[in-house]
């Protein structure tokens, strides 16, 4: 169970990528916007992963699709997925390390993944949320044809604070119709 790109290779987690997971998760510029707290303990990696690793992208319920480079296939980030009871509906995420970021990785990464969630599975919409200060994951999910459907105003009590959430959806005859970014 694999998806491959140009640059990228997404594949399901195993035991040796907790380190990294660990470490990318520990990044401040990373977690800022993030549920989870710097430093991410390698503990808790390993949990997480071992979690990663019992899930199955077709089947209700989270799916992380870890992303790995194929030039030197070193990992670099995840893609999160929530599909819905229905089979039909999905919510997407992506992490991506510092030093990977800024290069096309995470669109790519997440073209992926949308291309086998409406291609392959035959999802009627995807759906992405962030927190409304993080400029790049909204441009991202815009690039990639997502429309910006909504912003909950102190929505999320997170790290001390309450932050507004934008919400963006894209639709799976959307996405099969547009030319591709």
């Amino acid at each position: 169970m694999f998806i491959t790109t140009e640059r990228l290779i997404l594949r399901r987690f195993r035991p040796a990528d907790a380190p990294i997971l660990a470490a990318y998760r520990s990044e401040p510029e990373v977690a800022r916007y993030q549920s989870w707290d710097a430093p991410f303990p390698l503990l808790k990696a390993e949990t997480a992963v071992v979690n990663f690793m019992e899930s199955d992208p077709d089947a209700p319920g989270w799916f992380q699709w870890a992303i790995e480079r194929l030039a030197d296939r070193r990992l670099l980030g995840d893609v999160g997925v929530r599909l819905h009871d229905n089979l039909r509906q999905a919510e997407i995420g992506f992490t991506l390390a510092t030093e990977h970021q800024k290069q096309g990785y995470a669109t790519e990464a997440v073209r992926g993944v949308l291309d086998r969630l409406f291609r392959l599975q035959g999802l009627h919409k995807v759906t992405g949320e962030c927190d409304a200060r993080n400029a790049s994951s909204a441009a991202l999910l815009e690039r990639l044809g997502f429309t910006r459907e909504g912003r909950l105003r102190q929505q999320t009590f997170i790290k001390g604070e309450w932050t507004d959430d934008l919400i963006y959806g894209l639709l799976g005859s959307e996405y099969l119709t547009r030319e591709p970014v």
